[in-house]
C-alpha cells in the first residue's frame, strides 16, 4: 500500500490500533477492526485471484449486510475502484449502470443472484457469500476474536488521488452519470480533525449502496469508532438501535425522523419518547420545516442539532446549527470547511475547493457542463446574504429530488407512455414537506371519459422502475402546455398550475408513506 491519503490506511491503522474495538454492527453480528483488517487482506487476496487489478472497478450488488465491508476494504487496499448498486433496481436498470460501469466483476448477494446474472452481460459474477469476507462477521455479545497479525502486503497499492469510488447518479437525459471520488477526496471529506475524540456509536439508517451511508462509515472509521447499522429504515428499529448501543450520534433525512418521532410518540413509561444519549442529531437532503426541527430537539433534548446542504459530487457544502436554527429559518447555513461556495449572475449555487469530484466516469461533456474553471456548478438556485448563509430557492436543471433520491423524470416519463391509456406524460416534482419533491405524472389520457387508473399507472411502475420512481400522485389534463417554437413541454407551468389550483383533475393521492418493497430513503444529497 502506498502512502498519502488513501483509504486503506484507514482500516490498516485501525485494525492495530484498536483490534478489538467493534467497527461495524448490525443486529446480533459484530464486526471489529481487527476482524475487518484481516478479512480485508484475504478478500483482497481473493479478488486478485479472481482477476482483480488496480484501476478496475467492482461493481457490488446488495443489501445492507457486514459482508460488503471488507469487500469495501480489499478494494480500497488494491486500488480497484468500488461501484455499489441500488438492489432495489431491476435488472434492465441495472444493465445501463453496469453497461456503464464496464466492470471487471460483479459481487452480488443471495437476493439479487438472477437478476445480477442477466444485467451482467458477459460480466463475470462473484456470490458475496463466497468470499473470505463473508467470515468476517461474528454473533454478539461473544467479540470477534483479535485475528494475529494479518500479513503485510507488499503489492503496490493506490496512489492518493487514484479513483476509489464511483457513485452513480441520474443524469438529466436519463443515462446514469457515475461520479468519481478519488482516495484523497474522501479522507479529506470523512476525517475527524487533528485530534481522534470520543465520537461515540453511530447509527446509520442509509442503505450501503448510497454515499451517505459510506461517508458516515468512514466519519466513524476515521475516528476509529463504531457504524451501527440497520437493515431498513424503519422507527423502530432505530430508536432500538440508539438504546441497544446508546448512541451518541443519528443522521436522518426529514422523512426517516419522522419516523423515528412517530415511534418515540407512541411509547410510555419512564424515559419514553427521549433519546438522552444522542449529542449530534443531524438531518438534510430535502427542506426541514422548523415545526420538524422543533420536534427532534425535543426528542433529543443533548443534541447538537444540524442540517447539511450538499451533493455526491461536492460533499459536505453548507450546515446550519445551534441558534442560527431559530434565526434564520430556512437556510442552510454557511460553507462547511474547505468549501467556497458561490453564485453565479442567475443565481447557481457553484463550489470549488479540495472536497470536489474527480468528474463524471466516461462522460467528458457532462463533465465539461458542469466543472469549469475549478467550480462545481450544482444546478441549484439560490440567494446568500451578506453574512455568507445560503438558502436554496429551485433547480436550474428538471431533476427531482425525492428523499435524498435524484429522479429523472424522462426516465419516468419513458416507462408511463408504455401503460394502457396514456397518450402523453410528463414527469414534474411537486413540493412536499416529507419528500422534499413528489413524482407527479401529469397524464393526456386516450379516452378522456375513462382515464386510466392511478394505482394501475403505480402497478404497471412495479418490475419496471425501483419503487422511489414510482409516480406518488397522478393528475389528468386534457393537453400538456409547450413551447411554440420547439414544442417542449413546460414543466414549470405544469408544477405552478398544479400547485395553484383547486380543480378536480386531481384523481388521487398515491399513499404517503413507503410501500412494500420501496426502499429506504437515502442520506444527504441535496437540500
Amino acid at each position: 500500500m502506498t502512502g498519502g491519503l488513501v483509504i486503506g490506511a484507514v482500516f490498516a491503522g485501525a485494525g492495530r490500533a484498536v483490534p478489538d474495538r467493534a467497527a461495524a454492527v448490525l443486529g446480533d453480528e459484530v464486526l471489529t477492526f481487527g476482524a475487518l483488517h484481516a478479512a480485508a487482506a484475504r478478500t483482497a487476496r481473493a479478488l486478485r485471484a479472481a482477476g482483480v487489478a488496480r484501476g478496475d472497478r467492482v461493481v457490488c450488488w446488495n443489501r445492507t449486510t457486514l459482508d460488503v465491508i471488507p469487500v469495501f476494504a480489499a478494494l480500497a487496499r488494491i486500488g480497484a475502484v468500488y461501484v455499489p448498486l441500488n438492489p432495489d433496481l431491476t435488472a434492465d436498470e441495472a444493465r445501463a449502470t453496469i453497461a456503464t460501469a464496464r466492470p471487471a466483476l460483479l459481487i452480488a448477494d443471495h437476493t439479487v443472484p438472477g437478476a445480477a446474472v442477466g444485467a451482467a452481460g458477459g460480466v463475470p459474477v462473484l456470490g458475496l457469500d463466497t468470499l473470505p469476507a463473508a467470515a468476517g462477521a461474528a454473533p454478539a455479545p461473544a467479540p470477534a476474536p483479535a485475528p494475529a497479525s494479518a500479513p503485510e502486503d507488499t503489492t503496490p497499492g493506490p496512489d492518493e488521488t487514484d479513483p476509489h469510488v464511483l457513485f452513480f447518479t441520474s443524469g438529466s437525459t436519463g443515462r446514469p452519470k457515475g461520479v468519481i471520488l478519488s482516495h484523497r477526496t474522501n479522507v479529506l471529506r470523512t476525517h475527524p480533525g487533528a485530534q481522534l475524540e470520543a465520537r461515540g456509536a453511530m447509527v446509520c439508517p442509509y442503505p450501503l449502496f448510497h454515499m451517505g451511508a459510506w461517508t458516515i462509515a468512514l466519519q466513524q472509521w476515521q475516528a476509529r469508532d463504531t457504524l451501527v447499522l440497520v437493515a431498513r429504515a424503519d422507527g423502530a428499529e432505530i430508536v432500538a438501535a440508539v438504546r441497544r448501543h446508546r448512541a451518541a450520534r443519528l443522521n436522518c433525512v426529514p422523512a426517516v425522523w419522522r419516523r423515528v418521532l412517530d415511534t418515540l410518540a407512541a411509547e410510555t413509561g419512564p424515559g419514553a419518547g427521549v433519546l438522552d444519549t444522542v449529542r449530534f442529531a443531524d438531518t438534510g437532503t430535502s427542506r426541514t420545516p422548523p415545526e420538524l426541527l422543533a420536534a427532534i430537539a425535543a426528542a433529543a433534548p443533548h443534541a447538537v442539532l444540524r442540517v447539511f446542504y450538499g451533493s455526491t459530487e461536492a460533499g459536505n457544502v453548507t450546515a446550519l446549527d445551534g441558534a442560527d436554527l431559530v434565526r434564520r429559518p430556512g437556510s442552510c447555513g454557511v460553507p462547511s470547511p474547505f468549501q467556497e461556495v458561490g453564485l453565479t449572475a442567475d443565481g447557481e449555487v457553484h463550489v470549488s475547493g479540495p472536497l470536489l469530484f474527480d468528474g463524471y466516469f466516461d462522460d467528458p461533456a457532462a463533465t465539461r457542463a458542469v466543472l469549469r474553471e475549478g467550480r462545481y456548478h450544482t444546478g441549484d438556485l439560490a440567494t446568500m446574504d451578506a453574512d455568507g448563509y445560503l438558502t436554496i430557492t429551485g433547480r436550474v436543471g428538471e431533476l427531482i429530488r425525492t428523499g435524498g433520491e435524484a429522479v429523472d423524470p424522462g426516465e419516468v416519463e419513458a416507462v408511463l407512455t408504455r401503460a394502457e391509456g396514456v397518450h402523453e406524460v410528463a414527469v414534474v416534482g411537486l413540493p412536499d414537506r416529507i419528500w422534499g419533491e413528489l413524482i407527479c405524472a401529469v397524464v393526456v389520457p386516450v379516452d378522456p371519459t375513462n382515464p386510466p387508473d392511478p394505482t394501475a399507472l403505480r402497478a404497471f411502475c412495479t418490475g419496471r422502475l425501483a419503487g422511489h420512481k414510482h409516480p406518488r400522485r397522478v393528475v389528468h389534463v386534457p393537453e400538456l402546455p409547450r413551447t411554440t417554437a420547439t414544442g417542449q413541454v413546460q414543466r414549470r407551468r405544469l408544477v405552478e398550475h398544479i400547485t395553484a389550483r383547486d380543480t378536480a383533475r386531481i384523481t388521487e393521492r398515491i399513499t404517503d408513506g413507503l410501500t412494500e418493497g420501496e426502499p429506504p430513503p437515502p442520506p444527504p444529497s441535496r437540500a
